[in-house]
């Protein structure tokens, strides 16, 4: 019998444990005064990373490093780092650790503090169009050497066929290295917070939006907020690079 046309066969995970590999997992913030609806969300979210990186961990290979956004102190040190910025991820960074991975610092001190500064610039708007102009312009110069050097860490210690483990914000900007083998970590529950904030920030009344103000339990960070936030609050937009090669989401 003649194989159906369309059908695409998927590639055995077991052809993935050689090589290097990153599992990126989009970095959601809990704040200690969220909602109860935002916190039951995340808290969701966080369970299904766990047992997707668990999935992936079994068919392609156990986690050898952790690289957390906004921390640029290794081992314990940044470990404690992330208990403090967001107890959430702390969770799975503690977990793999104590594994045997390791936490390397992935951020530089002096490219993160240079591109926080400018963004508070940012978020706080412009009368003069000239100066937004140029802060736009050195923040995105900021940024693009923090990403760099990301991208330099990562390369320089992922090894052999090790796997490293990403924790980043959505909207980063962060080229990966071309030999290592990227599989993206998307729980259903994030599409769940993704609505929550949509539906908060503009309610749903009778069938007709109206705009409300956004909760302050969205996910943000002093480091590492979205570039199209900023942009946003200079009034302009930059056209987003591509980015480095992804392989299909985890399975659940």
């Amino acid at each position: 019998m003649a194989e159906p046309l369309g059908r695409v066969e998927k590639p055995p995970a077991e052809r993935f444990r050689l090589g290097k590999k990153l599992y990126l997992v989009p970095l959601v913030y809990l704040n200690e005064d969220a909602p109860p609806e935002y916190r039951e969300r995340c808290e969701r979210y966080w369970q299904q990373v766990e047992g997707q990186l668990g999935n992936l961990e079994t068919k392609i290979g156990k986690v050898d490093w952790v690289y957390h956004e906004s921390v640029y102190e290794s081992g314990e040190a940044g470990v404690k780092v992330v208990e403090k910025i967001n107890p959430a991820s702390y969770r799975v960074v503690r977990g793999k650790c104590d594994a045997g991975a390791v936490l390397e610092a992935i951020e530089g001190k002096d490219l993160v503090e240079e591109a926080v500064d400018w963004e508070r610039c940012i978020l706080l708007g412009f009368v003069s169009e000239r100066v937004a102009s140029k802060v736009l312009e050195l923040y995105s110069e900021a940024s693009k050497k923090r990403y760099e050097f990301m991208a330099k860490r990562i390369s320089e210690t992922l090894q052999g066929n090790e796997a490293g483990l990403l924790l980043i914000r959505e909207g980063h900007k962060l080229q990966f290295p071309s030999d290592v083998e990227v599989f993206s970590v998307f729980p259903p529950a994030l599409d769940e917070i993704h609505r929550w904030v949509r539906d908060r920030a503009w309610g749903v009344q009778g069938g007709a939006k109206v705009e409300k103000e956004e909760p302050e339990a969205r996910e943000e960070a002093e480091v590492g907020r979205e570039d199209a936030k900023a942009t946003k609050g200079a009034k302009a937009r930059k056209k987003r690079p591509r980015q480095g090669r992804k392989r299909p989401e985890a399975d659940s």
